[in-house]
């Protein structure tokens, strides 16, 4: 099992450790619904150091992601980031990703940790042309800073502007008096916030920077459980839950990243579905009943006839009440829908609400 630059440093603050897409990660410190709300209401502090980079440069790098990505890279301007998917050939996911441009020829992919390999080994098989891609994931630490007062924690360490930096857009320079460190302004909790990139020897001194920092505004280590439940509270999908090797982008509501105005893998297809109609839909829902979903719950309808599927489910810590996410029939799609999860043997009452869950 591999180990973060910082794992001795999580084992110390107490945090109980969890085997996590083949690292030993912390899953919790304090407890998940305190993390969850130290997130919502202050700012919280996560190491992500097990997500995979990539860097991919050359002339003819636009022409290998353009081909592999499902969004249109050409978009992309100097500091700005895209979200985006990459399709497998079977109508599926190989995985779900973020590019960076560095330069006009230059761009960092941020992929999920579960699939770096797969990741490398998909976009190296478009490789015709010997792009230069460089998998700098061993070296590189990530911590997310998450939370309203995720900026003002901040300042004091850079002299970037962080409360002006646009959503999805990102720079280089000083941060914590370390050179070439990579602010993002991204995350995935909604709860705004950055995500900071640096070389594993400095990992330490940037993490203790920030936590001084960040004291006067209550920062705290923040573990996986709370990481799940806040994106669950915005209907952010994961990969591996929601989204896997077997489902349609296009049915989990990923057309938006979907660019049929290039080519690229499984275009054709992936445009041949749009026009015939999805059978199913990936939808939010709360329960109206007691009983929190779990992945792979059958969802039913009034009849207890199987209409489909749990892919998440949690209690949400904001709201007091159970949520999820599910494929369903398209027919049961529709926001206010009633359904019901079969747990247990026992038909709970749900309803179909669109996400986030929490404004």
């Amino acid at each position: 099992m591999k180990s973060t630059a910082l794992t001795n440093v999580h084992i110390a603050l107490g945090a109980k450790m969890v085997p996590f897409a083949g690292f030993n990660m912390p899953v919790q410190y304090t407890g998940i619904n305190d993390e969850h709300e130290t997130v919502r209401q202050n700012v919280g502090i996560f190491d992500v150091s097990h997500m995979g980079e990539f860097i991919v440069k050359g002339p003819g790098a636009l022409e290998l992601l353009q081909k592999v990505s499902s969004n249109d890279v050409s978009k992309l301007y100097n500091g700005k980031i895209q979200y985006a998917y990459l399709p497998n050939e079977n109508g599926g996911i190989v995985d779900d990703f973020l590019t960076y441009q560095i330069d006009e020829q230059t761009y960092l992919l941020v992929v999920n940790a579960s699939n770096i390999e797969k990741d490398w080994n998909w976009i190296q098989q478009y490789n015709q042309q010997k792009v230069e891609m460089t998998d700098i994931s061993d070296k590189t630490s990530l911590f997310a800073i998450q939370g309203p007062k995720a900026a003002d924690a901040l300042q004091t360490l850079t002299e970037m502007e962080l409360a002006t930096m646009g959503y999805y857009s990102f720079e280089k320079g000083v941060f914590a008096g370390v050179e070439n460190v990579l602010v993002s302004a991204t995350g995935y909790t909604g709860a705004g916030g950055f995500e900071i990139y640096v070389a594993n020897e400095h990992a330490q001194h940037v993490w203790d920077a920030i936590m001084q920092a960040g004291e006067a505004y209550g920062i705290k280590p923040i573990g996986l459980g709370a990481r799940d439940t806040l994106r669950l509270e915005m209907g952010f999908c994961l990969y591996g839950n929601d989204i896997d090797d077997e489902t349609s982008p296009l049915a989990a509501g990923l057309g938006w990243v979907t660019k049929f105005t290039k080519d690229f893998v499984n275009a054709d297809n992936l445009k041949a579905e749009k026009e015939k109609g999805l059978a199913q839909k990936l939808v939010g829902f709360e329960m109206i009943d007691r009983g929190i979903p779990r992945h792979d719950y059958p969802i039913l309808d009034a009849d207890g006839n199987t209409v489909g599927r749990v892919t998440s489910g949690t209690q949400s810590p904001t709201l007091k009440k159970s949520i999820g996410l599910g494929y369903v029939d398209t027919a049961f799609s529709k926001e206010g829908t009633e359904l019901f999860i079969s747990i247990r043997d026992k038909a709970i009452k749900a309803v179909v609400k669109r996400p986030p869950f929490v404004k």
